[in-house]
């Protein structure tokens, strides 16, 4: 055992490494997650803690460590791979090539990647591409086979691991293509009994992409995985909220409370009316979300480099087009104009902006309910939302609205998100729209957020909200906005200095006209009952108030 400060060391040798087991003075607390790595010498080694490694001394921990830094990734085998830019080292046991490899050590920046929709949808236009040229008898039977079967296992996610290029790199999504075609072609020609990493049959930009260009693949796996996310995903999560937001508009129907306007007195209306508003704003949101789909369901495949079709059979888009269609279930169609489909992403700014709009509503409803619930003894405590955790670290028994704000969170998210895509549409220069690939993890990350956080928000909170009845009839009762119905009876000028006597006093209006003898105590019970003020009617007629 040695001594050092207020740790007290046991060090223990096993095999090469050296195990530290240590105890804090004044503690009987014990660790030995710590290992040792001794060095040639054996007298000093690394001590690794987490995501750091220090340098120091065995034979005396009382020395300070030589010297500490990020710890360091085990050591990895390569191969040297060859392009016309020079050799690099890829790692021995990655199915990706050097071209990767290169876009790996150029963009180590956000460490976000693509997702699995993403991919599925690279996977699966690679896969029609190499069944389509195996049709129209440009690719060996062989080699398109075993590109085909190859590029499904990139549609299942068994590849997953071997795309590990950061969303921010070329404009393009050129290096996340090449990716795809250097992972099917490695795993290809392992498949026909090449070893991995080593020339063989198929070559990525002569089999895999033949035909194609990064130029049109990408734009058209991003229209492809978006379509897929909100058929599958978003459309789904919002008709669910609307199911619980239409449940609740019924359920509460029968009961009135004050209206607000400007967060101010304003005549009655029922709550149910209010959550009627809300599903109305979601069932929109679906129409909205629905109509992008056409723009999407156009596919800019075959135009390749520039949209002249250059490389590509007349047939092959068409083709392939086809296939995507058969495989997702969902009616693709070639671009009416190749130019604009590369050139541009107009198409993705609108879907951008009808998801937008969803979330726009989602925040003015949270937002709502936040309100609706304040209190429970100061606030307008109207309703009820779910306890689902505590709120306060400090102040005990304290309950927050924590899904409505979470909901809002989301929402402006999605409203940065949407200005990121659509400034990144107005650098579509000339013929190719060059931040594709920001735009693609946006709108990704929007689809996927927002489907999320509307199933939160339906079934843990929606679905628990309860209403508290006494405060809201006695809230709509004592409104003074009440004295808009006495317009037609008494005119504007009087009906406004009834109000006014109602909130001076704090006198219901229904006492001061009944005391005042404008109106009967059976004829005020009938005019002035709220719920008979929620609805349009016939026999009163006149201003209705702002």
């Amino acid at each position: 055992m040695r001594y050092n400060a207020f740790i007290l060391y046991l060090v223990i040798e096993v095999s090469d490494k050296r195990l530290v087991t240590f105890w804090i003075e004044g503690s009987k607390r014990r660790e030995t997650k710590d290992v040792l790595t001794p060095g040639d010498d054996k007298s000093t080694g690394i001590l690794r803690t987490g995501g750091t490694e220090c340098v120091r001394s065995f034979d005396n921990l009382n020395v300070p460590a030589l010297f500490c830094r990020p710890r360091q990734a085990p050591m990895t085998e390569y191969r040297i791979e060859k392009d016309f830019l020079g050799e690099m080292k890829v790692p021995k046991d990655a199915y990706w090539g050097v071209q990767t490899q290169r876009a790996i050590e150029n963009f180590p920046i956000s460490g976000m990647r693509f997702g699995r929709r993403f991919i599925y949808a690279l996977g699966l236009i690679k896969k029609a591409s190499a069944e389509t040229n195996l049709e129209l008898g440009l690719l060996d039977s062989k080699i398109g086979k075993a590109i085909a079967k190859a590029a499904e296992e990139v549609m299942e996610g068994k590849l997953d691991a071997q795309f590990p290029l950061d969303v921010f790199q070329t404009g393009s999504g050129t290096s996340t293509n090449m990716n795809a075609n250097e992972v099917i072609a490695n795993r290809a020609n392992e498949m026909l009994g090449s070893p991995r990493g080593e020339a063989g049959p198929v070559h990525p930009n002569d089999h895999v992409n033949m035909g194609q260009s990064s130029n049109d693949v990408i734009p058209s796996v991003i229209h492809v995985a978006a379509l897929m996310e909100i058929d599958q995903n978003l459309l789904p999560a919002l008709r669910e909220l609307e199911e619980s937001l239409a449940k609740k508009a019924k359920e509460f129907d029968p009961i009135v409370k004050a209206g607000r306007t400007h967060l101010m007195d304003a005549t009655p209306i029922r709550l149910g009316q209010e959550f009627s508003g809300y599903r109305a704003q979601i069932d929109h949101g679906i129409r909205r979300v629905s109509s992008c789909r056409a723009a999407l369901a156009e596919l800019a495949i075959g135009g390749t480099a520039v949209g002249t079709g250059i490389n590509a059979h007349p047939e092959f888009p068409g083709r392939v087009v086809e296939k995507i269609s058969a495989a997702t279930d969902t009616k693709f169609r070639v671009t009416e104009n190749h130019f604009e489909a590369q050139a541009a992403q107009d198409a993705l700014v609108e879907a951008s902006g009808m998801i937008r709009t969803v979330a726009a509503s989602m925040i003015k409803i949270a937002n709502d309910l936040r309100w609706l619930g304040s209190g429970p003894h100061t606030g307008l405590r109207e309703l009820n939302l779910p306890a689902i955790q505590p709120g306060s670290s400090i102040m005990p028994g304290k309950v927050n609205p924590v899904i409505p704000e979470a909901v809002m969170q989301v929402g402006v998210t999605v409203i940065g998100n949407d200005v990121a895509i659509t400034v990144a549409n107005t650098h579509s220069n000339l013929d190719l729209s060059t931040m594709l690939t920001v735009m693609s993890q946006r709108i990704s990350q929007n689809i996927e957020l927002l489907a999320n956080v509307a199933r939160v928000f339906a079934h843990r909170c929606i679905d628990g909200i309860t209403a508290n009845i006494d405060v809201l009839q006695r809230y709509a009762e004592s409104s003074p906005a009440i004295a808009t119905i006495l317009n037609p009876i008494i005119g504007y000028e009087k009906a406004a200095e009834i109000a006014k006597e109602a909130g001076r006093t704090g006198k219901t209006v229904k006492q001061i006209v009944i005391e005042k003898g404008i109106l009967s105590p059976e004829e005020a019970e009938k005019v002035l009952d709220p719920r008979h003020l929620t609805n349009p009617s016939k026999e009163m007629l006149g201003g209705g108030g702002g």
